[in-house]
């Protein structure tokens, strides 16, 4: 008879363990989702993605007791980081200056992205045009393109209802078109890179966003 092999412990367990005082727990449940955590930073922020992926992760530590149990631990983590980011805009604001997210962007806010070096000039035209989008939009491709956060799981995150996040989507990508119009000379780029827009997102995502790429 085999030996049973050692279960593995849920998201959930380690931070339970980790409030606990189990900092291997800490460890390894921030090696499971820092890379995800700095992607989603990476392209929105000027400097401190770092940062923010420690405060998403206290956060969560700190919330814990809040949470009902009727999401993934990545739906949690997300929604945690959402809220980390906006906090973070926010200070970018001029002192009194309101901000709708809906229409201001980060290249709006000045924010300039995290020290990434794209591969080629479609990659670098894409970020660009991603960072040209309403923060909202952005945040919706982003984590759709990126993070493969679809469906309820994605309306959780954004705090919105599902159809709020189809025609969020749907606008992100017109208006994605729009910019990478204005941005590359070629209208055939601009084809290929929308119409393979989960190519070129998943090409980010290993090759650029990435903290190895540094």
């Amino acid at each position: 008879m085999l030996p049973l092999r050692p279960l593995v412990p849920t998201d959930f367990e380690l931070l339970d363990a980790w409030r606990a005082g189990d900092r291997m727990a800490g460890n390894a449940l921030f090696d499971r989702y820092f890379d995800s955590l700095f992607r989603f930073f990476r392209n929105k922020v000027s400097e401190g993605a770092d940062d923010l992926v420690q405060q998403t992760f206290l956060a969560c530590v700190q919330t814990r007791d809040r949470f009902r149990g009727d999401a993934s631990f990545r739906t949690y983590l997300f929604t945690a980081a959402r809220s980390k980011l906006y906090t973070y805009l926010d200070k970018r604001r001029r002192e009194g200056a309101a901000v709708d997210y809906g229409v201001t962007s980060c290249a709006d806010l000045g924010v300039s992205p995290s020290g990434i070096v794209a591969h080629n000039e479609q990659q670098r035209m894409l970020l660009t045009a991603l960072r040209l989008l309403p923060v909202d939009l952005q945040v919706a491709l982003e984590l759709f393109y990126f993070e493969q956060i679809r469906g309820p799981e994605l309306a959780q995150v954004l705090a919105v209802p599902e159809g709020t996040v189809r025609s969020r989507l749907r606008r992100g990508r017109d208006i994605l078109r729009s910019q990478l119009q204005q941005l590359l000379e070629s209208p055939d780029m601009v084809d290929s890179t929308m119409t393979d827009l989960e190519s070129w997102a998943a090409a980010l995502r290993d090759q650029v966003l990435g903290p190895a790429s540094d």
